[in-house]
Formats: C-alpha cells, structure tokens, sequence
C-alpha cells in the first residue's frame, strides 16, 4: 500500500496542471491565465528583483519571521491561559465566556481595528497574525488539560506531590502532543492571515504585498507564484511540525 500511494498522491496534481496548460493556451490571454512556463521562470529565478519591489526570496522572508513572531507571541500567551482553564472550573467559566464571543471573529475582521489601534507598521501585521495563531492553539490546550487520564492524576496524588509538580510531572507531559497539535494548527492559521495582513496600507515587504503590487501591474504570472511558495512554505513547516510530532509523542501511538 505504501508504495502505491506516491503515484497516487501525484495523479491530481498532475492533471490540473495539465488542465491549467491547456486552459491557458485556449484563452490565450497572459492577464487572465498564464501559462505553466510564465510562472516556473519566477519560482527558479527567486533572487531576480519584482518591479523594484525586492525579490521573491526576500518577500518570503519576511513573511515567515513575522508568522514566526506573530506565533511566538500567541503561543506564550494562549498555552498557560489554556492550561489554566483546563485545570480550573472558576478561571475557565471567568474567560469561557468572552473567548467564545471572540472566536468565530475571522482575523480578517480585525484588519480596520488593528490600523486604528497600531496605525501602520509590523505592530499591526503581527496583531492580525497573532488573532490567527491564539484561538486555535488555546482551545487544544484546553482540551488536551482536561484530556489527561484522570488515572494519573489520582496517582500523583496518591504520592503527595503538589500543583506545581502535578503540572510539570503529568499534566503538561500528558497533555503536550494535544497541545502541539494545536501549535500546528495555529501555525498553520497565522500563514494563511499573514497574506491578507502584508496588504495592509503601507506595508512594503512580504508575499501578500508582492502579490497585491504585482496585481497593480497586471502580472498574474508573480501572483500565482507568490501563491505556490505559499503553499510550498505552508507544506514545508507542516511537515516540520508532523516530523517533530512523530518522533517526540511516538508514545501515543503506544496507548490506542
């Protein structure tokens, strides 16, 4: 079985690009639908410089060190105030409230209060960012606290040990492959805002910039690329995170 998922796992990809070819040479307009050919020269040429703008490395750089900066920040603060909810009934019933109202908020929503707060700058870019990230990551480790085997707990305290090595003994060891699922998921969440954040006024750098500044010259060939390294960058720190994931929670696996 394994050895036949690799060509599977191609087949789609391969017939829309095919498609995607094909559709490109019959509407024969570079504006509406390049071709293949158009779009791989800017992905392998990745140094070369967009309309004075910078390259298209140097946009996805600075993408990723604000996606990393803007998760940083939601993760130090989502992680202790999940744990703090899954282990007390009165902290969680104090805060429930008010995150259930903001959470099905998209980050996108908050674009105009994050320039009236932060007016223009990365203060603003990471804001939007971090609403992404903080969500899901809080309500995994919500979960994953609460998720740990009450078994175990019992044990603990059957031993006498207090709050502090309770947390730092079972609960965060029992509840971290939950909880970096939630990282993961947050990640994956502050990548996709990060685009819509880098079209902010008076952003000059990033992938979201890049593709709404090429728009503005009539280059559909760089938004599509713009687009691809997305999703390559996207693909490229997921498998990060599932690497990770396998080799340090392996033990899960143990118990189902």
């Amino acid at each position: 079985m394994g050895g036949m998922r690799r060509p599977i796992a191609i087949i789609l990809p391969l017939l829309i690009l095919i498609g995607w070819e094909v559709a490109a040479i019959v509407i024969n307009n570079e504006f509406f639908l390049p071709k293949l050919e158009s779009v791989i020269t800017v992905i392998l040429h990745p140094t070369a410089d967009v309309f004075g703008s910078g390259s298209l490395i140097e946009h996805a750089g600075f993408s990723i060190e604000r996606v990393v900066l803007g998760f940083i920040i939601g993760a130090v603060i989502a992680v202790p105030l999940g744990v703090g909810m899954g282990r007390s009934h009165r902290f969680e019933e104090f805060f429930d409230t008010t995150i259930q109202i903001f959470r099905p908020i998209p980050p996108i929503a908050w674009l105009p209060l994050s320039l009236a707060w932060f007016k223009i700058g990365i203060t603003s870019i990471l804001f939007i960012i971090f609403i992404g990230a903080f969500f899901p990551i809080l309500l995994n480790t919500i979960d994953a606290v609460k998720g740990v085997k009450r078994t175990w707990i019992e044990v603990a305290a059957t031993l006498g040990t207090n709050e502090r090595q309770l947390l730092s003994k079972v609960i965060l060891p029992g509840a971290a492959p939950t909880i970096w699922t939630g990282l993961r998921v947050g990640f994956g969440i502050a990548w996709m805002t990060v685009v819509a954040a880098e079209m902010l006024p008076g952003t000059s750098h990033g992938l979201g910039y890049m593709i709404l500044y090429s728009y503005n010259f009539g280059q559909i060939q760089y938004i599509i690329a713009g687009m691809i390294v997305i999703g390559i960058i996207g693909i490229g720190f997921d498998f990060l995170f599932k690497e990770i994931e396998n080799k340090r929670f392996s033990w899960r696996s143990l118990e189902r």
